[in-house]
């Protein structure tokens, strides 16, 4: 019984010792997967330790090691005098292969929240946009222009604090350093008056659509939402319940008459106003005070997301709605994704005096907040003038880049993209010409490595606006070139198609 046992484990036992993952780890792993699959039985003996290391050429130590991780786990035990054996246990608890000659029935489906069935049934067909650093990814920064030198000193002189501080629970509203200098950074740069106590810290910008949307909506709440717009923010507020209502935009930013005219009764707003997304306009002044004025007849509550305003070419950011905001409606969202880096997951919200207390409630008894350790790295990287020095130099090279894009579309997308000028961010649109299909468009860029989101990516309902969405943050001026010139193949590629249909057809 032994030899056949241990036969079979040396059968299908190997180690790779080349592998970065530790001999022992891997033999634990292995030995598990049989006991777990029934390749080994409950009850059977496994080999001797000193015979399973002379077959497979371990040192009994290793096997040793792997033998008391799986005692701890309950797959095998000891007994004096008589070896090792798999748990009698598994024989009850072990799940076992279906039988071939039985139909197996379909799963169960999970009983799901309405509003979250409905969510993943209107998520379904959307795939998740590209995120590798290309021409020309959206959303971005520089990843090669950040100063990783004094993010990593910040860093190492936080995890020299207090254990206490760096290891336990930190506060769930937000490091109190930190809401300090978000407070005093919206004060001196973005023309927000707000102090401290109003920012509440969260895991990016999509989890504080979430909370205001868990927050304030009821299932089916109406919400006026930009058209193209924010793909995040509409996956989050439709995962919340709303009844999300598509309402255009133009030049001037979202058309405030054509919400009234959809809905003049509405819950929320969602509005991007210092850069929309995607189409890039900023909303006028007379359009922002309409907007304020519905909200304040209807009784909403408006969300602004600015979610790259820092990076304004034209000199001074652009204005925000909430510095405009004499109402107290409007909630106002910002993310460090852009102006350092997404893999922070950092974000925050500025609420209202009307729901300091609301939040401070259901943060604090609900959430247990971001890790403090990245908290008290950015606020550092704020309070000692790093954060302000690195927006200005972004500036400058979003400039750059821009320009690069700017200035090859000229050369070579003439008459197949026009390359919509862009006043601030990190990306800008191109629209199409000889009516061809964005969407084949970008199907086409994508097998050549290039990324052009379609503007309809981005729609709840269809628009008149046919083009892509181009990123230019993430890539230095000569791939964007070289990015130029594959996209404009692709289109030419694209045209020719078109024309030989066109005459097939005739």
């Amino acid at each position: 019984m032994v030899k056949r046992a241990g036969g079979a484990l040396l059968l299908s036992v190997r180690i790779d010792h080349d592998s970065p993952r530790p001999v022992s780890t891997q033999l634990h792993v292995l030995l598990r997967e049989l006991i777990l699959s029934g390749s080994v039985a409950a009850g059977d003996r496994l080999p001797a330790s000193r015979t399973l290391a002379r077959e497979l050429g371990l040192s009994r130590t290793t096997v040793i090691e792997a033998f008391d991780r799986l005692t701890a786990e309950g797959l095998i035990e000891s007994r004096v005098g008589a070896g090792t054996y798999v748990s009698r246990v598994l024989e009850a608890d072990r799940p076992r292969p279906p039988d071939p000659n039985v139909i197996a029935l379909e799963a169960r489906a999970p009983r799901l929240a309405r509003a979250t069935a409905q969510a993943i049934e209107r998520f379904a067909e959307r795939r998740r946009l590209p995120s590798v650093a290309r021409a020309f990814t959206t959303a971005l920064p520089a990843f090669d222009a950040f100063p990783m030198a004094q993010w990593a000193r910040l860093s190492a002189k936080h995890w020299r604090g207090g254990r206490g501080d760096v290891l336990g629970y930190g506060e769930p509203v937000g490091h109190p350093q930190l809401r300090q200098a978000i407070a005093s950074h919206l004060r001196a740069n973005r023309g927000i008056s707000c102090d401290a106590g109003q920012i509440f810290i969260c895991a990016g910008a999509q989890q504080a659509f979430s909370l205001i949307g868990s927050i304030l909506l009821n299932p089916g709440d109406r919400v006026w939402f930009e058209n193209p717009g924010a793909i995040g923010a509409r996956n989050s507020l439709i995962a919340a319940g709303a009844e999300l209502v598509p309402v255009p935009v133009d030049e001037q930013g979202l058309r405030v008459d054509e919400g009234l005219r959809l809905s003049p009764r509405f819950r929320l707003a969602f509005v991007t106003p210092s850069h929309q997304q995607p189409l890039g306009m900023v909303m006028s002044l007379e359009r922002r005070f309409a907007l304020l004025h519905a909200a304040e007849q209807a009784g909403a509550w408006i969300i602004e997301d600015d979610y790259d305003g820092e990076f304004s070419f034209g000199g001074s950011p652009l204005p925000t709605l909430k510095s405009v905001d004499a109402t107290g409606l409007v909630i106002y969202v910002g993310t460090f994704s852009k102006s350092l880096f997404p893999s922070l997951r950092l974000g925050f919200l500025l609420a209202p005096p009307a729901l300091v207390g609301t939040l401070n409630t259901m943060m604090s008894r609900v959430l247990h907040g971001v890790p403090t350790s990245v908290q008290a790295t950015v606020a550092e990287f704020i309070d000692e003038g790093h954060f302000a020095s690195h927006i200005r130099r972004m500036r400058r090279i979003y400039a750059e880049r821009h320009e690069a894009l700017h200035d090859a579309a000229q050369r070579r997308l003439a008459g197949l993209l026009d390359v919509v000028p862009s006043q601030s961010g990190l990306h800008t649109i191109g629209r199409l010409h000889s009516g061809l299909s964005e969407l084949e468009v970008a199907r086409a860029a994508e097998a050549r490595n290039i990324t052009a989101s379609p503007i309809a990516r981005f729609s709840i309902a269809p628009v008149p606006e046919t083009g892509l969405v181009l990123g230019f943050g993430g890539i230095k001026p000569a791939e964007i070139e070289a990015g130029v010139g594959v996209l404009a193949e692709v289109i030419e590629g694209q045209m020719r198609q078109a024309r030989k249909l066109a005459v097939t057809r005739k």
